[in-house]
């Protein structure tokens, strides 16, 4: 089905994907973008946990350069990897990014539209879009200054600053590292944490965490009023007050 992915895992609560494309080291091509696109439509049928990891050394090394050496105006304008990013951080269910090695350009942009990043201890984050005369515009120009702050954000996009796993730990960009032969058991662990909990509440709390702050109290409230309606709210309230009183 798919020609640049691989499905690794696909359980009742969760799939997990795995990019690629050794040869070019796990870059972005347009067929990965279609492809996680179809994985998109999937989760938004039927809302999972997803895993997102890469090869052995490299999780991605950036959009396909020679792609996107021609592109143009147009291409930039149709946001081809920005939209499917939005996409991927809009998902219903929580998105782990498990980076094992390099995280580069649009690779790094992907891990940072994941909801967890989880990292070996040999990854790395950077984004050398201006070395190419481009910009970082899949994302990292407004995610990263929300993830690490703006003089991190700054060096990291305008000065050319490359991340080890232990200073993304630090910045907290990451928050787990793991030698790369437990990666992907940290990553189910972590889901294994999210799937004990109401699958609807996880939904909510995501869609109203990433409201504008115009919008809350009022869109905290109603998602509030329909969990108050929900059967899983009763039973595990209920399951609460018969432990507790034993």
């Amino acid at each position: 089905m798919y020609t640049t992915l691989l499905i690794v895992g696909d359980q009742t609560d969760r799939l997990h994907v795995r990019l690629n494309r050794p040869g070019v080291r796990n870059a972005i091509s347009r067929v990965m973008v279609e492809e996680l696109h179809d994985i998109c439509d999937r989760l938004e049928a039927s809302p999972r946990i997803l895993i997102l990891s890469g090869g052995e050394g490299v999780f991605a090394s950036g959009a396909d350069i020679a792609e996107l050496r021609e592109r143009r105006a147009a291409d930039a304008l149709e946001g081809i990897n920005s939209r499917l990013f939005m996409r991927i951080a809009a998902l219903p269910m929580p998105v782990i990014a498990a980076i094992d090695g390099w995280a580069l350009g649009g690779g790094a942009e992907l891990a940072y539209a994941a909801d967890f990043r989880i990292a070996s201890n040999r990854a790395c984050f950077g984004n050398p879009e201006a070395s190419l005369g481009i910009i970082a515009a899949a994302g990292a120009t407004w995610r990263l200054l929300e993830l690490v702050g703006e003089p991190l954000a700054k060096e990291i996009l305008l000065a050319g600053r490359v991340l080890t796993a232990q200073e993304a730990l630090e910045a907290r960009l990451v928050t787990e590292l793991h030698d790369p032969s437990a990666l992907d058991a940290a990553a189910d662990a972590l889901a294994d944490r999210i799937a004990v909990l109401d699958p609807l509440a996880i939904q909510h709390s995501k869609r109203v965490m990433s409201a504008p702050r115009s919008e809350h109290p009022a869109v905290d409230e109603l998602a509030q009023s329909v969990l108050f309606e929900s059967s899983a709210k009763f039973e595990r309230m209920t399951a609460f007050v018969d432990r507790r009183a034993k």
